[in-house]
């Protein structure tokens, strides 16, 4: 068995893991991180988490705002692999040429599906019923390099994106260390992807403006499912004529249909929330929080607010 000579690419806390596993399976060279931004409520200038943990583990470390600016560097070191697990940054082709093997990346989806910066949210926001994780080969293109192998998992109707990155992190991990211990019984494997490419690109505020106007019901619970991690749902209320935004941290889909006009409040139950009408369908809130409050139950938020049933809260204005 060989061992590989690797250099690891990553920044954020989800790429930790993954960094350890290479550090016990490899002979690890060097960890390439993002350069070191201000972060916090107080924003001052710190290593992300994947140098923070290379430090603490003795592994040399790059953090740099360009790789461009570092070619030579890296090209000082030897290695037959480069892994990369949410690193935020595009290899050049040259950088793709320095390792005898290649860069692998592990990405959060059944690729060609969901190419792009936030296949967990996006897999939410866009409905799907199952996503999974592809460890393949970085090419130029975005996200379109064959594939090493894949693992699936199903998506619950009650995941989110922090729920379903805890299950695909885990599945991840088993994925590369079943790659790295192929590699290294020097069995190679780079199959194309198959099928018609979806994309996930990084979320965006607007998006989480959550209108029921604008939006069916299903829309704004997948919307609410995907942005667990990101930008904040919020829901837009009239309160004594003024327009106001509440975060919204929980809904349920409603079964139920109801004619009436999108953003009306048709119901608070103790047992489901504040039901609203939407564009097609109903949705209940189930957990808000307003601003400068910790969270609440939608109920409550509706009675401290004395919301009156059969009216159109939930929009922008009064239309």
């Amino acid at each position: 068995m060989t061992t590989l000579k690797t250099i690891f690419f990553g920044t954020p806390q989800l790429s930790v893991p993954y960094l350890e596993l290479v550090r016990t399976m490899t002979d690890l060279q060097l960890a390439v991180t993002q350069a070191d931004k201000p972060r916090g409520r107080g924003m001052e200038i710190s290593p992300c988490p994947v140098k923070t943990r290379a430090l603490e583990l003795g592994i040399p470390i790059l953090s740099t705002e360009k790789l461009k600016d570092d070619f030579d560097k890296i090209a000082a070191t030897p290695f037959d692999l480069g892994i990369a697990v949410a690193y935020g940054k595009i290899f050049r082709p040259d950088f793709l040429a320095l390792p005898k093997l290649g860069i692998l990346n592990v990405h959060f989806s059944l690729l060609p599906k969901l190419r792009g910066a936030a296949p967990v949210q996006q897999a939410l926001i866009q409905g799907y019923t199952k996503t999974g994780i592809s460890v393949f080969w970085i090419r130029p293109g975005m996200d379109d390099g064959p594939l090493f192998l894949q693992k699936e998992i199903a998506i619950d109707p009650q995941d989110n994106a922090q729920t379903l990155f805890e299950k695909l992190i885990p599945l991840g991990l088993e994925g590369l260390k079943e790659v790295l211990t192929r590699l290294q019984n020097a069995e190679m494997v780079q199959t194309p992807q198959v099928g018609e490419p979806t994309t996930a690109p990084m979320l965006q505020k607007e998006e989480a403006l959550l209108c029921p106007t604008d939006l069916t019901a299903e829309q704004l619970h997948n919307r609410v499912r995907g942005l667990a991690c990101g930008p904040k749902p919020k829901i837009p209320f009239l309160h004594n004529g003024k327009l106001e935004w509440v975060q919204v941290l929980r809904t349920q889909l409603a079964v139920q249909p109801a004619d009436a006009q999108p953003g009306t409040l048709l119901s608070i139950e103790h047992t489901n929330g504040i039901l609203v009408k939407c564009k097609e369908g109903c949705v209940w809130l189930v957990q808000v929080q307003p601003a400068g409050k910790k969270p609440m139950s939608a109920v409550d938020f509706a009675h401290g607010r004395n919301l009156k049933l059969n009216e159109r809260t939930f929009i922008k204005n009064a239309e």
